[in-house]
């Protein structure tokens, strides 16, 4: 196993990519997304992709219908290199893609990168582009840790509130030491009272105590 940190982040590319675009154009997810660059046209890229046979993206997309699978169709297009493509910005970082999928008009992109520090600039530059960015899964290396030591922390377990009052606390100071703010300045910013907040934040701490100590 390569060494580093795998992640999956979830990108709302601002109608950018023609794979979410079509994605949301279907209202169906999208599979099995590959890339591909001939030697005849290195500046373009080719992408398939597959989509419920169901969903189909609106006519006026440049989209060619390859074949049917089942359930599925493979649709194929072509486009121009180097457009700061959401994959794009992820692999001048020198982290591959290794897997491309779609739900909501969302990318859902995999990809490996060396350290955190090439983390946090992929993260960094993605978000300058991008109208939203959310990481969803992070895995360290085996060789980095005991297996043992391994967490997995699947931040869609927590729902859109939970994360907002963990973030609000975070960025609050609520969990340094001395503390930057205490529970009722938090809830003031959040506009809630102190024991929803409590709610909130137990929740949510709860989950993630659950996925570390995998209970």
């Amino acid at each position: 196993m390569s060494a580093g940190i795998r992640a999956e982040v979830r990108v709302d590319g601002g109608g950018s990519c023609p794979v979410a675009v079509a994605s949301a154009d279907a209202g169906t997810p999208t599979y099995s997304v590959a890339r591909s660059v001939t030697g005849s046209d290195p500046d373009r890229v080719t992408e398939e992709f597959m989509l419920a046979a169901e969903g189909t993206p609106d006519a006026g997309t440049d989209l060619e219908a390859v074949f049917d699978y089942g359930s599925k169709t493979m649709y194929r297009f072509s486009r121009e290199r180097g457009v700061g493509c959401p994959c794009e910005v992820i692999e001048v970082e020198d982290c591959p893609v290794v897997d491309i999928h779609t739900r909501d008009g969302n990318l859902h992109l995999v990809f490996h990168a060396a350290d955190m520090e090439t983390l946090q600039e992929v993260i960094f530059s993605l978000r300058e582009r991008f109208p939203s960015v959310d990481v969803q899964r992070l895995l360290r290396d085996q060789h980095e840790a005991p297996e043992d030591n391994l967490i997995l922390l699947d931040r869609s377990r927590l729902t859109d509130r939970q994360r907002e009052v963990l973030e609000t606390a975070h960025e609050m100071g609520y969990f340094e030491h001395p503390m930057g703010a205490n529970a009722g300045e938090v809830a003031d910013e959040l506009d809630i009272t102190t024991s929803t907040f409590s709610e909130h934040l137990a929740a949510a701490q709860s989950k993630l105590l659950d996925a570390i100590l995998d209970a």
